[in-house]
């Protein structure tokens, strides 16, 4: 953002975030929200406190633009984890050991991520802010309740494995709304014969917009006369 420019947020922004690590992306929000002064935000698709990168905030009439964005294809890179299981399928909770076969090579990393290239129906964490019966599954998750929820269809467009460091798999996936990667992970690691997790994730691509033309929030912040501190 031009720093010279003076946005109107009432008739519509779109504003680039790279989120930082261990902040929800509803405290990005009201963050930004509180720093403009304007209340009328929305976002494009929201990203686990765990997670960094690229947040897509519409203001005032850009907001009925959000659906368009939100149907982009998204792009991530991270790590699976492999020889671990929790409840959220990331680090957020505990975290149990499980074995690797010792026939897990290279080669069958490689051909289980192109099993996972195409539609695939995925079951949402019970660890994920969906609703059931008005209430968030994360919600009961925490009460250590599990919630009966239905596996729903998703894309994945291309699944790249980067590198090999086992336990550690390094990779790209490009995918369509709604798909879970902490899922993905788990799913991953049970076709495999143990259990993975999402160790590290990062979007850095949604349609045409990427996380390289985003600002932190400190950077963000310095467009504007008030300071914002990331908690």
């Amino acid at each position: 953002m031009n720093p010279d420019y003076q946005p109107n947020f009432e008739a519509g922004e779109v504003i680039l975030i790279d989120k930082p690590f261990n902040l929800s992306s509803f405290r990005v929000i009201e963050k930004v929200r509180k720093l403009i002064n304007f209340r009328k935000i929305g976002h494009a698709g929201t990203l686990d406190p765990l997670a960094t990168g690229l947040l897509i905030l519409c203001t005032g009439k850009k907001t009925k633009e959000i659906t368009k964005y939100q149907q982009s294809i998204k792009r991530y890179i991270g790590i699976f984890t492999l020889g671990y299981y929790s409840e959220s399928y990331d680090k957020e909770t505990e975290l149990k050991i499980f074995p690797i076969p010792n026939d897990i090579t290279e080669e069958k990393i490689l051909t289980t991520a192109q099993k996972f290239i195409g539609e695939i129906k995925q079951l949402p964490p019970m660890y994920s802010a969906i609703k059931v019966n008005g209430k968030r599954l994360y919600q009961s998750a925490r009460k250590g309740l599990e919630v009966q929820r239905n596996s729903r269809v998703v894309t994945i467009y291309n699944f790249f494995i980067d590198k090999i460091d086992l336990p550690d798999i390094h990779f790209t996936v490009e995918c369509s709304k709604g798909t879970y990667i902490r899922a993905l992970a788990d799913d991953f690691g049970k076709e495999l014969g143990t259990r993975a997790i999402l160790s590290s994730l990062r979007r850095t691509k949604i349609g045409d917009f990427d996380v390289e033309d985003a600002l932190e929030l400190e950077e963000f912040s310095k467009l504007f006369s008030q300071k914002i501190t990331v908690q």
